[in-house]
């Protein structure tokens, strides 16, 4: 876009927004001051649990990321006033340079108007042309209903985006007739078709289905539903939090929000029944209809972004690298009373760049890179073998924060055993099948928080079957001895890898972080996020172990690991080089 192009949209938006009230400062405007929130923290002084390089907040709950462009933005739900959801729920507001250390600023916007005194709940930000940015968010407004609110940055030449301000005539959308007022929320970052209208889709429920209801802007004020859904399902729950956005055919880059052409797919994301699930598929901007290769069955062969603790996601298109990145709010796993004597509840993956695998089939995740930059002491090992039932530790880094990649040699298959036939939800055969069996091929992977005896332990491991003309990779996380707490949520995932063993190795990478292991299957097709709390294999009594449990030999063709440093979360003094957090 040329520069008198770019000067047009940026004065007729403006001029869009101040014909309806709202205010756009002057460009040339420098912030003179950094406004950073003031938290108290009244922490324990033990917390085996605290993360220390994923996101999150110094104390209380957290939920709902959104993000922008250039500097980048964390906004999400927060109650300020506990550990747990609550009344009056806050949007917080971090930045960071590098998507790994991240300072925090003033509340982005806090409950104070009638359409949204009750909450200021989930949203999305977008860029209009000019690089205008907004917030199309959930209020809770005096009558408890979900209604979307706009709001704009008070000062436009920040780069912190510190104060926001609601829209005078908000609310934009309300609960439509037929639709309840307690079903309507969350709305995606809009995308302009080649027509110059606006949409957005907004997360709901009617007629025992969940759907991404369709709104349509000229001005990105004055909102119209359309008449259908953009897509809808009778076999999920309330769609919260829903994602829409284009991924590219031949390319691992990232494609703004706002692209459609022959040389992309569209991808249609819904939080439902504790877990975020996809579709990919075909968007037909003519008849304004989503079209998925295959629709939601209700059954375990719906895809869905991770196979664990992972709710509530949010993508964005980095015009910075040209990739899109994800992220998910992962949940605990322990209990209520723990939230409250912990004092925090909550916190976000590592940011994962996300696109579509060669199949087209499905997408793939991996960290973004900057994750390596807190990489510290290598340790490598090359060509090992091991035997049926053994176990070596990774030694010479910090278990308990970790990051390790591990590819298995592909063994004989030929002599791999047969799956059951009735064996159709994978979840349910690593829970039954845990990493203690002695199966032919495997299970065959890491002990990852692990004491020195085993007595506590999380597996991440791998099963190789035989099926009808090709062979099946299962992946499994099993938390059922990862402490010696009985009161805990210790529930086993798993999920098949779509890969053929035939024609690649098999290869994990796992990022431990106290309380928190994501793993990667099968080069990232496949993703577990586990919540565990060790009992004794905490900070350095925790141990790494790769290990063979199957009755045939496997081969480490290839183990690096890294210890990882503290990033900074929350500090204060990040601009000036001098963060204490």
């Amino acid at each position: 876009m040329d520069m008198d192009i770019s000067l047009l949209l940026l004065v007729g938006l403006s001029c869009v927004l101040l014909s309806n009230g709202i205010k756009v400062e002057d460009p040339d405007h420098l912030i003179d001051s950094i406004s950073f929130k003031s938290f108290q923290v009244l922490l324990p002084a033990e917390q085996p649990y605290r993360t220390a390089y994923h996101f999150q907040p110094p104390q209380n709950w957290l939920n709902g990321p959104m993000y922008y462009k250039g500097v980048y933005h964390l906004f999400y739900q927060y109650n300020p006033d506990g550990a747990l959801f609550g009344d009056s729920m806050v949007w917080a507001h971090s930045a960071s340079y590098d998507l790994i250390n991240w300072f925090s600023l003033d509340h982005a916007l806090v409950p104070s108007e009638p359409f949204d005194i009750n909450s200021c709940w989930s949203g999305s930000a977008t860029i209009l042309p000019g690089n205008i940015p907004v917030i199309l968010y959930t209020g809770i407004d005096a009558n408890n209903h979900q209604v979307q609110n706009l709001a704009t940055p008070k000062n436009q030449s920040d780069p912190l985006l510190i104060e926001w301000v609601k829209y005078s005539g908000n609310p934009l959308m309300t609960p439509p007739d037929g639709f309840e007022g307690n079903m309507f929320r969350d709305p995606t970052t809009a995308w302009q078709g080649p027509d110059g209208t606006w949409r957005v889709v907004i997360g709901s429920w009617s007629n025992n289905q969940g759907m991404a209801i369709l709104y349509q802007s000229e001005d990105f004020v004055h909102w119209t539903k359309y008449q259908d859904p953009l897509h809808s399902s009778a076999k999920t729950g309330m769609w919260e939090c829903p994602d829409f956005y284009p991924v590219s055919i031949n390319s691992t880059n990232g494609v703004d929000t706002s692209v459609k052409n022959p040389s992309v797919r569209h991808v249609m994301k819904a939080s439902f029944n504790s877990h975020d699930y996809y579709l990919v598929g075909t968007y037909v901007i003519e008849l304004e209809k989503f079209l998925p290769d295959a629709d939601f069955t209700g059954t375990s062969l719906d895809l869905r972004y991770d196979y664990g603790k992972f709710y509530a996601s949010k993508t964005f298109f980095d015009s910075k690298k040209n990739r899109r990145i994800l992220w998910g709010w992962v949940n605990e796993s322990d209990s209520t009373e723990d939230d409250l004597q912990k004092g925090w509840s909550g916190l976000q993956s590592v940011p994962r760049q996300i696109w579509l695998d060669r199949t087209g089939k499905r997408l793939v995740q991996w960290p973004v890179e900057e994750i390596n930059s807190l990489r510290d002491n290598q340790v490598n090992i090359y060509g090992k073998q091991l035997e049926s039932g053994s176990t070596f530790e990774v030694s010479g880094i910090t278990a308990s924060q970790a990051d390790i990649e591990i590819v298995f040699e592909s063994p004989e298959l030929e002599e791999a055993e047969f799956m059951n036939t009735s064996w159709v939800d994978p979840q349910l055969i690593c829970d039954r099948e845990d990493a203690s069996v002695n199966g032919r091929y495997g299970p065959f992977g890491l002990l990852t928080l692990a004491t020195k005896d085993l007595t506590e332990q999380t597996a991440i491991f791998f099963r190789v079957f035989r099926g009808h003309k090709r062979y099946i990779v299962l992946m499994c996380s099993e938390q059922r001895r990862s402490s010696l707490r009985n009161e805990l949520d210790k529930t086993t995932y798993g999920a098949f890898v779509d890969i053929d063993p035939r024609e690649e190795m098999i290869s994990l990478r796992s990022l431990i972080d106290h309380s928190i292991i994501e793993s990667f299957g099968g080069k990232g097709r496949t993703c577990i996020t586990t919540r565990v709390y060790p009992k004794l294999g905490v900070n350095k009594e925790a141990h790494l172990y790769a290990f063979n449990n199957g009755t045939l030999s496997v081969t480490i063709s290839r183990l690096n690991a890294w210890g990882m440093n503290k990033a900074r979360i929350n500090c204060r003094g990040a601009l000036e080089n001098t963060a204490s957090c």
